[in-house]
This record gives structure tokens, sequence and C-alpha cells, in this order.
């Protein structure tokens, strides 16, 4: 695998040396103090990336925080948009550790205090996001291929998975004679998915770490995928060889593709998708009829890697 090569940013938009330098001593004195200070380290300079591609406008309102944070899909705290928010209080969300294993040279186990000083400037990445309906979220994480040029995947990797915590002493969802899915959360894509720029390990939103709700601690963001690609609180991430056999794609095969790259022209077997809610600003549902766009806006930056493939049957 070719060596991360961070996103160009113009020198204008780039953190000044002294903001920087008081963050690195922030994210120390977060981790010697139980990373109680980590937090506030995110408001200092952050870049903003805002994606440029046909069709999304970088100047698209941001979703308000209450929203994003109280309307979530997190089946482990509940099957209800409310439930994460209103269950997810007594998950705790440290110690934690990320596994990066399977075909790499050097599989480590990363902590959280390592992943929040990565030695990569936090950047905010203000992306879409649609599950059928849609926020603009500012997130705040790193590149997932700057974890994966770490731990050196082998020439015979091909794909990416990942998995969420099972803690259903913590996760009302995961307990009880009736289950809704199958745990634990199991996700994956290819690997020249994983390496993309856009696609990003995130610690925060809104200038703070994330929320329970919002998959504390660590969480992947696919921005031109449907929403359930986005696993939450992830606890390892596996290079393999083979394509890694999904959560949703194994419950229910004809409506959840392993793909779910954001298609308007390809419906979901109970609604149409080719228009989308926007979540917040005008009401709770802003707008109810936006026209759905193909990758989600983000095509001129990933529209290459399905070059030949029938978007209709992988989907």
């Amino acid at each position: 695998m070719p060596p991360y090569r961070p996103i160009a940013i113009p020198g204008s938009e780039i953190t000044p040396e002294s903001v920087y330098f008081r963050r690195r001593e922030l994210l120390r004195l977060g981790a010697a103090g139980g990373l109680a200070l980590a937090a506030p380290s995110f408001a200092f300079g952050a870049t903003e990336l805002a994606a440029r591609p046909g069709g999304y406008d970088p100047d698209e309102q941001v979703t308000p925080e209450a929203d994003a944070t109280s309307y979530n899909n997190f089946y482990e705290f509940g099957t209800g948009k409310a439930d994460p928010a209103a269950h997810s209080g007594e998950f705790q969300p440290r110690p934690w550790t990320l596994t990066v294993d399977g075909l790499a040279g050097k599989p480590a186990e990363f902590d959280l205090d390592q992943l929040l000083a990565f030695e990569l400037e936090e950047r905010i990445y203000r992306m879409r996001c649609v599950e059928g309906w849609s926020m603009v979220i500012p997130w705040i994480g790193f590149p997932l291929a700057a974890l994966l040029d770490r731990v050196e995947p082998l020439g015979s990797a091909r794909y990416v998975a990942f998995e969420t915590v099972v803690r259903p002493e913590e996760m009302p969802g995961q307990r009880g004679v009736f289950q809704p899915l199958p745990w634990p959360y199991v996700e994956g894509l290819r690997l020249d998915e994983a390496l993309s720029p856009l696609t990003i390990l995130s610690l925060g939103m809104y200038g703070k770490t994330l929320p329970n709700q919002n998959g504390a601690p660590v969480r992947l963001v696919v921005p031109w995928k449907y929403g359930f690609k986005g696993i939450k609180s992830i606890v390892r991430i596996t290079l393999t060889e083979d394509q890694p056999v999904t959560t949703w794609n194994r419950s229910a095969p004809s409506e959840y593709g392993f793909y779910a790259n954001v298609n308007p022209e390809v419906d979901h077997p109970r609604w149409s998708q080719a228009t989308e809610n926007r979540i917040g600003g005008g009401g709770f549902f802003g707008s109810n009829d936006r026209p759905t766009l193909m990758f989600n806006g983000y095509g001129d930056e990933v529209a290459d890697l399905y070059a030949g493939m029938d978007l209709k049957a992988n989907f």
C-alpha cells in the first residue's frame, strides 16, 4: 500500500503553529487527567474541510447539534430514534482499546489517548450524512488511511472489517430474549474505499468529544454511503482477503447491500430513495422533498472507485 498522504490544505487554512503546540499541551493534560480536558482541545484551530463535489453545496447549513444528538440509529441502545440519547447514559467510553489486526505486517492496539494524539492535527470534516433522512455534521477526526498505514496492510488484504463493542450490561438493546440484530455489529469496506481521504475515524463532533448516542468514543464516517455503514463504538478493525459478512447485509440481504452507496436510482424495497428528509431547520424535518444526490454529492471524489461496476446489482 502506498504511504498515507493527507488532503492538500491551503496554507491560509492551516492551524497556526502556536495554536498547534498549545493543542498538544492540552492533549497531554487531558491524558494525564483521565481525558477530562481532551474535549476542549478540539476547538483549537481545527481546520474545516468541506468537500466541493458536483451537486454538493459546501455552504449548506449545519444541522443543529441538538437534533444531531437526539435523532439517531444505534440499535445497541434501542430501535427508536430517541432511544440512543435516552438509554446510553450508563455507557462507559473510557478506558478504550481499538485493535487493528488481520492481514497486517504490524498489527497493533491503540488506546484512546493514542487515538486522540495520533500525530495528526485534528480536522473538522463538514459532511452530509444520509439514511433516508440527512444531516450536515461537523465531524472531528482523521483519515482511516493514516491508521491503516501504521499497521502496514499486506498485499493480500482487499477488505477492511469493523466490529463494535458488546456490553449488554451497558447497552440495553443488546440484552433480552428477542434481539433486533446479531451482535457484535459488523461492517466492512473494500480497502480502496477505506483509503479514501473522505473515510474518517471520528472522535468528536461540534467541537466536542463524541456523545455516547453518536458512537463514542470512535466511529466510522463514510459520507457517500448510507448511514448504517458508519459503525459506532468500534473495538476492532481487521484487514481481510474476503469480503466480510456485514450485519445488515446478513439480516436483510434484499434490502441492504454490502456497498450501500447513496444512489437515488436504486430504491429500497419498501420506499423510494430518490428524495431525502433534512433533519433540523424549519421544523424537525426541514425539507421532505430534497433530491438525493448520487454518492451523496461526493461523486467527484469517489465515482472512480466503482468504474465499470453495475451499481444496481452492487447496491
